[in-house]
């Protein structure tokens, strides 16, 4: 008999891609090593008279597909009528970063479209957040890679299937550049409130370091109103996060000890730990108008309630009323 497949356990990572047994696509020079065919000739026409300025034609280096690299006056841009709605959050991040650098340096995605009334000639389907920040920060031009085959314009959601960082990812990432730039200059952590994002992530950053598997989105929402940027150099600020990664980490033991005592007592939830920290949340029903707990506050005040909480009281229909989120939430 043929050999049963074992199943696969619940939650078990997929498995990746295997590498190709041969490499594919083109080497650096083919991919302008030709001239390009017809009617990408006729495209680039056309981007000048449209008023761009056509910088380079190329092969993309994977299937070896014609692409044209322009200059376009950005009021030409707009993006698909079908794509999801702009997120105002992550626009308006675009933009303070593009301010600060002085800075605009990913191309978007288009493909040539038939005009209309407001003199539209061109769709994005891959780029409207950087265009609407490049257009309220009053910018002329914008580059962009344009695509020949305007069906592109509905395959581009198919291609573009990377997802947004999770949380450990993104802190991972902040304390990561946060070592690299302690060893630069004396700079505090608040001149690097934009390239870091959040302070909690620097905080969360150690966590994940020491703790692969740590359940940082339970704590994340707390950290996020208690954790403010240091107004120490990043070499000494690093001390100080240090010890707070220790008392969350030393949080996280006894939160994990009070989940597996209620496992014990036959409640299962994929949100145990989420419903913990709710519980011995100092600041969830908080006064809008009481003055806000620094952090080492309130890590003290959620030792203690940890400490203090009766497992044996907690009941399955508390749980269910609480609902949950999960504990590892994306950005």
């Amino acid at each position: 008999m043929p050999e049963k497949k074992k199943k696969k356990a619940p939650g078990a990572p997929r498995k990746r891609r295997k590498l190709a047994g041969k490499s594919l696509g083109l080497n650096p020079e083919d991919l302008v090593s030709t001239s390009p065919p017809e009617h990408v000739r006729e495209l680039q026409q056309i981007v000048e008279k449209d008023g761009g300025k056509v910088l380079t034609s190329y092969r993309e280096p994977f299937g070896g597909q014609w692409l044209v690299m322009a200059a376009l006056p950005i009021e030409q841009v707009e993006p698909t009528p079908y794509q999801r709605n702009l997120s105002d959050a992550h626009a308006r991040k675009l933009e303070a970063v593009m301010a600060k650098l002085g800075r605009f340096l990913d191309p978007i995605i288009v493909v040539r479209s038939k005009d209309n009334d407001q003199g539209i000639k061109y769709w994005t389907p891959n780029g409207n957040h950087r265009l609407s920040a490049m257009r309220t920060l009053g910018a002329k031009t914008i580059t962009a890679i344009v695509v020949p085959e305007a069906s592109t314009a509905y395959q581009i959601l198919a291609l573009n299937t990377e997802k947004a960082h999770n949380l450990r990812e993104r802190a991972l990432e902040v304390i990561k550049m946060y070592e690299e730039l302690a060893k630069m200059d004396d700079a505090t952590e608040e001149a690097y409130a934009l390239e870091f994002d959040e302070a909690a992530l620097i905080t969360l950053g150690l966590c994940y370091l020491e703790r692969g598997r740590f359940s940082g989105g339970a704590y994340h929402p707390i950290l996020r109103r208690t954790d403010k940027f240091l107004k120490k150099p990043l070499g000494s600020a690093l001390e100080v996060r240090r010890e707070r990664a220790q008392a969350v980490l030393k949080l996280d033991d006894l939160v994990v000890e009070k989940a597996e005592a209620l496992k014990a007592k036959g409640l299962t939830s994929p949100y145990l730990k989420s419903f913990i920290v709710a519980r011995i949340n100092p600041i969830r029903f908080r006064p809008k108008d009481a003055a806000p707990l620094e952090f080492d506050e309130v890590i003290d005040r959620m030792l203690k309630a940890a400490a203090k909480l009766n497992v044996e009281k907690v009941k399955m229909e508390d749980l269910a009323r609480s609902g949950g989120a999960p504990e590892e939430t994306t950005g």
